[in-house]
């Protein structure tokens, strides 16, 4: 009996010693769940931070990039801008530069034909002359023969010492003409430069005499002077015959007569 009891005490506290692990087991299992849940909750709030901390970062640096693109893009689209500008300038500067070139090269061409006109219409009144000289010299030498009787070398002669005191008549002719013309314009060019140095000495002197300046206290009052379409101007002008200038002089007017006291 002794023996059974103590069979039985020994399976009870077996199963009491069990229920006890299994229980404290229990309770070890939902504390560390409870702090794995803990722990686990901790992470993923420090994850969705960090997550939240990496976003903002990154939309920071995507601001930053975006603007630092639109700035050099700007930069670039204003140097492209100036770059086509500066090319568009010289471009134009060219295309005038050869429209002026263009221009000077038709008058150069206008130029060039009137002067081949001009040597062609020369040459062809020479050849003309020529020809006719020709002809004339032939009608001489034959009259020349007919009426006495010459050889044509005597006849040839006789025309050349004809024409040789011809030649000579008219080239004192010409000697006189042109020694007169020279006379001429030498007495007109000492006449002009007298005139010019009488007048170049004598103006400062005459302007002294003839010419006052009267200041006047503001802009406004040439306009009064001149007047509704110079009505003033020329009134004063009549009544005290002294002519008024008027010029760009600021606040002045010119009074020139060589009557002082009008003046």
């Amino acid at each position: 009996m002794y023996i059974l009891f103590a069979i039985l005490g020994a399976i009870l506290m077996a199963g009491v010693g069990f229920l006890a692990g299994f229980f404290y087991r229990k309770y070890l299992m939902d504390s560390h769940i409870e702090s794995l849940e803990v722990l686990g909750k901790k992470i993923l709030d420090e994850a969705r931070k960090e997550a939240d901390n990496i976003k903002k970062e990154a939309k920071l640096q995507a601001k930053d990039l975006l603007y630092q693109l639109k700035q050099d893009f700007e930069r670039e689209t204003q140097e492209r801008r100036q770059e086509f500008t500066l090319l568009e300038r010289r471009f134009l500067q060219k295309e005038e530069n050869l429209e002026k070139k263009a221009v000077m090269l038709d008058e150069r061409e206008n130029e060039l034909t009137k002067k081949l006109k001009a040597v062609s219409q020369k040459e062809k009144s020479l050849t003309e002359k020529e020809e006719e000289y020709d002809r004339l010299l032939r009608e001489q030498s034959t009259r020349l023969e007919e009426l006495a009787g010459m050889t044509a070398q005597e006849a040839k002669e006789l025309l050349l010492r004809n024409m040789e005191r011809e030649v000579r008549t008219e080239a004192a002719r010409l000697v006189k003409r042109i020694d007169t013309e020279a006379r001429e314009t030498a007495a007109r060019k000492a006449r002009e430069i007298t005139a010019l140095a009488i007048k170049r000495y004598a103006s400062d002197h005459v302007a002294e005499q003839t010419v006052s300046v009267v200041p006047l206290p503001n802009e406004e009052m040439k306009g009064r002077i001149i007047g509704r379409e110079g009505r003033n101007i020329r009134a004063l002008e009549a009544a005290t015959g002294v002519d008024i200038i008027i010029d760009d002089t600021p606040e002045a007017v010119i009074l020139s007569a060589f009557n002082p006291i009008r003046r």
